[in-house]
């Protein structure tokens, strides 16, 4: 212990009472653990009293070798570059929010006539109104299939519109009115956009109102058709209120956070209510350590969470936090506005966080249930194969190609709590010297790239991301290959199981491979069996996924990607005027130069291009 603390002496001395932030590191030069301070020497000062620190930082104060620190103007600046270093570094001795992925939004895309409407994920750099977020796909397929109904909004691309010479299915199914082949006319399209803009900003009931009055008035006239058209519209604005029976706060925009602990493990349920709609919830499972409280873990969750995503003005929060009115003007200053956090302690919005919270509950008891299911599996796995322990991390690769073109290997990562997507990893086949379709070498080249690269990162071994069990997917020969470039290594001590499908590929005839001993089945019927077909399957669901991808990209790729000189608006122009690449790749130089916008010499460079052989 005295070694850490007197290598933080040193560095006490010459620090200034600024706000910043520090990192202390290992003697590998992993960073430990992030942390910010409003002074930056009588924060770092607090490690060497050992006596008050609880064992677990005591732990990290041993094995401290080094440090850094960056000073800012505030501790509000300090707060935010805390955030940002904690998400990217991921150190241990911190509170972590894993999966966190932007979310999607819904965009009207202004720069056309006729807006398109369609989700969006990502920077906000087109020109358009966006809505949201939305917790999750689904909840903004959902919205868009009522703006569909309600507003007959196009969600065709401006390709698509650009071509239409009549009406597409969704107009005769009434989700479309039809902007493309004039059954609208521009004004009146902007009118129905404007009214999906009043929806999606909260103004749903004046909305309700006007079509209702357009409906009766249809129906006096005897428009009956209309009035049909409009009742139906009237129809899916009235399903989305009736969906939020849930806002019983009223709340307008705000994000409604509850967090729940339950055998050393915390659930934190968020959802989402902009323009006084829910907009969906998703729930998280930050990484800490179990004498962690809810107290300590939601302040780091959440300046975590809005690292990369704007705040709305209200964030409901079912536990005191300690530096709250910090978190806010960090909060605020990020959002250039207001940003309130409050602990509700009566009345409506207190009702609405109590259902969070009890969602969050539920989660955590479902989490837990699966995760002591996955330990007996892992269990099962480990007296199988016997292995030293319990696995925390199973590696399982596959390779997929299509005689020999766009060849793919792919690892996925499994544990107690599940697969980890988050660490899944893609490797597309570098070797030129591989014979076409050749299984072997490519899972050579795979085992070679992934742990050359652990080896570099990580000499010593420390780090959770090596595996405690390699599953190949195949037989007695891939074994071998990856065995051999284990030995190169000099990494036999991890545990290898090769599984080739059964006869006819028939699930639960699988036969497996362990070096040194005589390859096996189990029982059709046996747990750990199920369990070693998800994984496998899993794997092979990944790589086949992926690879469709690829060779997606590598079609839409062309041989006039290559001609020097073109860009997009000439190989366009060089498309309209010859019909096709092939065509351009054998048309004659004089009809190369009446192409718009391809000289004489351009045009020479592209007949050369295509006739070095001439």
């Amino acid at each position: 212990m005295n070694d850490g603390v007197e290598i933080i002496k040193t560095y006490v001395k010459n620090l200034p009472g600024k706000p910043g932030v520090y990192r202390m590191m290992d003697d590998a030069g992993n960073v430990l653990y992030v942390g910010k301070a409003k002074s930056l020497k009588n924060r770092v000062a607090n490690y060497t009293n050992l006596s008050g620190l609880s064992y677990r930082i005591a732990r990290m104060v041993h094995l401290t070798r080094s440090m850094e620190f960056i000073t800012t103007h505030t501790e509000v600046e300090a707060l935010l570059l805390e955030a940002n270093m904690i998400k990217r570094l991921k150190p241990p001795y911190n509170i972590l929010l894993r999966d966190d992925k932007s979310f999607p939004y819904i965009m009207i895309d202004t720069s056309h006539p006729a807006p398109q409407v369609k989700k969006h994920r990502g920077a906000k750099t087109k020109e358009g109104l966006y809505y949201g977020p939305f917790a999750s796909a689904q909840a903004v397929n959902h919205s868009l299939h009522i703006l569909q109904r309600a507003f007959l909004l196009r969600t065709c691309s401006d390709s698509v519109y650009k071509s239409r010479t009549r009406p597409c299915m969704l107009y005769q199914i009434k989700r479309c009115a039809g902007p493309c082949v004039d059954k609208i006319s521009l004004p009146e399209y902007g009118n129905l956009v404007h009214s999906a803009d009043d929806f999606l900003s909260g103004r749903s009931q004046a909305i309700k109102d006007d079509l209702t009055h357009k409906m009766e008035q249809a129906s006096a006239e005897q428009s009956y058709e209309l009035a049909a058209l409009l009742r139906d519209r009237l129809k899916a604005l009235a399903a989305v209120q009736s969906r939020q029976d849930g806002n019983q706060g009223h709340v307008d925009e705000a994000d409604i956070i509850a967090g729940v602990q339950q055998g050393g493990q915390t659930c934190i349920q968020v959802f989402f209510f902009r323009a006084g709609q829910n907009w969906g919830n998703k729930a998280y499972f930050p990484r800490h350590h179990k004498d962690q409280s809810i107290s300590d873990v939601l302040p780091a969750f959440i300046s975590q969470f809005y690292d990369n995503k704007p705040p709305p003005r209200l964030i409901l929060i079912n536990s005191h936090i300690s530096q709250r009115s910090l978190l806010e003007e960090a909060l605020s200053l990020k959002a250039e506005r207001k940003v309130k956090i409050s602990f509700p302690q009566r009345g409506d919005k207190l009702s609405l966080l109590h259902m969070v919270e009890k969602n969050a509950k539920e989660a955590l008891q479902r989490r837990l249930a699966e995760t002591s299911s996955q330990k007996k599996l892992l269990a099962g796995v480990a007296e199988l194969f016997d292995l030293d322990g319990i696995p925390n991390r199973i590696e399982i690769y596959d390779n997929s190609h299509i005689s020999g073109t766009n060849a793919l290997g792919a690892m996925v990562v499994a544990g107690p709590e599940g697969f980890d997507k988050n660490s899944y990893r893609k490797f597309n086949i570098k070797s030129t010297d591989l014979t076409p379709g050749d299984d072997f070498a490519m899972m050579r080249e795979v085992m070679t790239r992934r742990f050359k690269r652990q080896l570099k990162e990580d000499p010593d071994r420390n780090s959770p991301t090596w595996p405690d069990l390699l599953l190949i997917d195949g037989g007695k020969g891939q074994l071998s290959a990856v065995q051999e470039i284990m030995a190169e290594l000099g990494l036999e001590g991890i545990p290898l199981v090769a599984i080739a499908k059964g006869p006819d590929r028939n699930a639960g005839r699988e036969d497996f491979y362990l070096p040194g001993k005589a390859p096996f089945k189990l029982p059709p019927t046996d747990p750990t069996l199920y369990f070693l077909q998800r994984l496998r399957d899993e794997s092979h669901r990944f790589v086949i996924g992926s690879h469709r991808q690829q060779r997606g990209k590598n079609m839409q790729k062309s041989i006039l990607d290559g001609l020097p000189g073109i860009g997009p608006s000439r190989k366009k122009a060089l498309l309209l005027h010859f019909g096709s690449a092939k065509a351009v790749e054998g048309a004659a130089l004089e009809d190369l130069q009446k192409v718009t916008g391809i000289s004489r010499s351009l045009a020479q460079t592209i007949y050369n291009y295509f006739h070095e052989d001439a």
